[in-house]
């Protein structure tokens, strides 16, 4: 089943998406936000199945797929009480640090870093990355989220993945030039965390197949940077921290409600040779990130060259099936100035 949100006031308005991303159908008898569905799952998932089914017999009212194009379709869930990102992607933190020549602490490969993101207004997957000056260091991050039903504190993690309710794809927008001074302060993030953007569609695991298990989603995510390839990661290969240690670490002091979201990181692959990885150009996987490809850089060559996003860049993240059919809706963005209100 696929679920997704037009947009229509602060919460947006539930529909059904039939599984090729075409045709939606708006199911207000039984919900009207994701996050009313969410928050009676138990109730209303059988009802919203039998919605999604009916799609199968050439139902559904809304072209979903114009909707889509014409920037119509919201975050599947337009905010949040809970988007909680984790870093699972160990090769991710360790080429970070050693960029900078900093060791990795061994307790990185035991325990899951993790910070709280704004969940107040999440973008839709057709929105601009709005940004104030270039000189921010403008990046994006290429993700999987998952969507929880409510989680209850201290869930050990071999119960925590069936808490996994849907799954989604994310660009966790970073700004770069920004956030070591945050970190130097020692409070975490903030300015250089702005809002993230999700897929146009959530996914339950089921309808995932084989693609979803061990509490991961074993599938290339891509990335296309002003039009080339950027990133062709595995996303079910090098997580050290499946969604069950994730959920497990997020839960550990405190109960979750119905609709968190908790993020996988930065996508990363090692090489084949288990070095840090080579661009798509050269036959490698790429990269989720512009700071990981500037970090291979200033490893091999001492310096970075690979500049970061600019206002007119267009970033697309996206998840094919077995048959190259989009699975989520891709996001698909654009970099713009931020115009300033209230001045």
């Amino acid at each position: 089943m696929k679920l997704g949100s037009l947009k229509h006031g602060r919460d947006g308005q539930l529909v059904v998406v039939s599984d090729d991303l075409s045709r939606a159908r708006a199911v207000p008898e039984i919900a009207g936000t994701l996050q009313q569905a969410l928050d009676r799952w138990a109730e209303v998932e059988d009802d919203l199945r039998a919605a999604a089914r009916s799609l199968a017999d050439g139902g559904g009212e809304i072209d979903f797929a114009a909707a889509l194009s014409a920037g119509e379709v919201a975050s599947p869930l337009p905010r949040a009480y809970q988007w909680a990102d984790g870093s699972a992607y160990v090769n991710h933190v360790e080429l970070v640090r050693k960029a900078r020549g900093a060791e990795l602490p061994e307790s990185f490969w035991r325990e899951p870093l993790m910070y709280q993101g704004d969940s107040g207004r999440f973008l839709g997957p057709r929105d601009p990355i709005e940004a104030l000056d270039e000189a921010h260091g403008i990046d994006f991050e290429a993700e999987v989220a998952i969507v929880t039903d409510d989680v209850p504190m201290g869930v050990p993690a071999d119960r925590a993945a069936r808490h996994v309710k849907l799954v989604m794809l994310v660009n966790d927008v970073s700004l770069r030039g920004l956030i070591p001074a945050e970190l130097a302060k020692g409070f975490g993030f903030f300015h250089g965390k702005p809002a993230s953007a999700f897929s146009a569609v959530a996914v339950t695991p089921d309808a995932l197949g084989e693609a979803w298990r061990e509490g991961k989603l074993h599938r290339p995510l891509l990335s296309t940077l002003n039009g080339k390839p950027f990133g062709r990661p595995e996303a079910g290969i090098d997580m050290t921290f499946d969604f069950g240690r994730l959920i497990a670490h997020a839960a550990a002091t405190r109960h979750l409600p119905a609709g968190s979201i908790i993020g996988s990181g930065t996508v990363s692959n090692r090489d084949a040779d288990g070095g840090p990885g080579r661009t798509v150009a050269e036959g490698g996987a790429g990269y989720s990130c512009i700071a990981e490809m500037r970090m291979i850089e200033i490893i091999a060559q001492g310096r970075p060259t690979t500049p970061f996003m600019r206002f007119g860049d267009t970033v697309r993240i996206e998840m094919l099936g077995g048959s190259g059919r989009d699975i989520f809706g891709a996001i698909d963005q654009r970099v713009e100035r931020a115009v300033l209100q209230d001045r």
